[in-house]
């Protein structure tokens, strides 16, 4: 069985044990910036709460599902997870990481699992990516799911597309993500272009056309450029969508009563002031 134990509380010790020898040897800010390499020296180091294994040795004598399993009692227990154990489950199995996606899972439990998937690149876990970005789960789950089929949005494509119309409108947005991401279709082009017409969030889907990188977008983001009801935020970001397009907004509009202009010009002016 995997000895659930604070491997940071023990590097933490470490650390003090390192500062209390170097007094007036080293400089604090000098400890700090080699934090990263004394954790590496600290890798090697036997414990004795590890049967006298070193961090990097410890958790190899364990299958990927003890390890899991490991995790999983950390968190429930509230005691800390080290990089040693995790770097431990990512040389694991892929199948048995994917699998436990199918278990009843703590929301902190299942992070760690997405985080291994898209570590490891694991391209057969779109399917249940899909799931948690489509059905009801916590938001934060929804948007890493999402996250991780950004960089592989092809192999859910044609389901995405399929289940746009009928998902949750809270889903929409993270759907509408994977879809920029894919390659040119008639499909997502309408779909993007209608969600851009019918929400408030013109911003958001503005980014989605312009990197989608479809031309036919923009007289649409000409038009709600050109809109009085247009702020200057959203503006700029439609016009930004425009340039990636290929495309030049020549039109003028007056902000000078617009609020995030006036903060913006006003921050801009207090930082000139101070320079003086």
């Amino acid at each position: 069985m995997v000895k659930i134990v604070d491997i940071d509380e023990l590097f933490d010790k470490y650390i003090a044990g390192y500062v209390y020898s170097n007094v007036g040897k080293v400089k604090p800010e000098e400890i700090e910036n080699n934090i990263p390499v004394l954790y590496k020296k600290f890798g090697d180091e036997p414990l004795k709460e590890l049967n006298g294994k070193t961090p990097n040795e410890y958790y190899t004598a364990f299958s990927t599902d003890e390890l899991l399993n490991a995790l999983k009692t950390h968190i429930e227990k509230g005691v800390a997870v080290s990089d040693f154990l995790c770097e431990a489950i990512e040389r694991g199995e892929e199948k048995v990481i994917v699998n436990r996606l199918d278990e009843e899972n703590g929301e902190e439990f299942t992070a760690y699992l997405l985080n291994f998937i898209d570590v490891k690149n694991i391209n057969s876990a779109s399917d249940k990516l899909l799931e948690f970005v489509l059905f009801d789960y916590p938001a934060a789950i929804t948007e890493l799911a999402a996250e991780i089929l950004c960089k592989e949005p092809e192999a859910v494509k044609e389901r995405v597309i399929s289940a746009f119309s009928d998902a949750a409108e809270e889903k929409k947005d993270c759907l509408a993500e994977i879809l920029s991401k894919c390659t040119k279709d008639d499909r997502i082009f309408d779909i993007l272009i209608g969600r851009f017409l019918s929400t408030k969030k013109i911003a958001l889907y503005a980014g989605y056309l312009g990197r989608y990188g479809d031309e036919r977008a923009i007289p649409y983001l000409a038009a709600a450029a050109e809109d009085e009801k247009t702020d200057y935020a959203d503006f700029e970001e439609l016009r930004f969508a425009i340039e990636l397009l290929g495309g030049e907004y020549k039109g003028k509009r007056n902000f000078s009563s617009d609020k995030t202009l006036k903060k913006i010009q006003g921050a801009r002016n207090t930082a000139i002031v101070g320079k003086k």
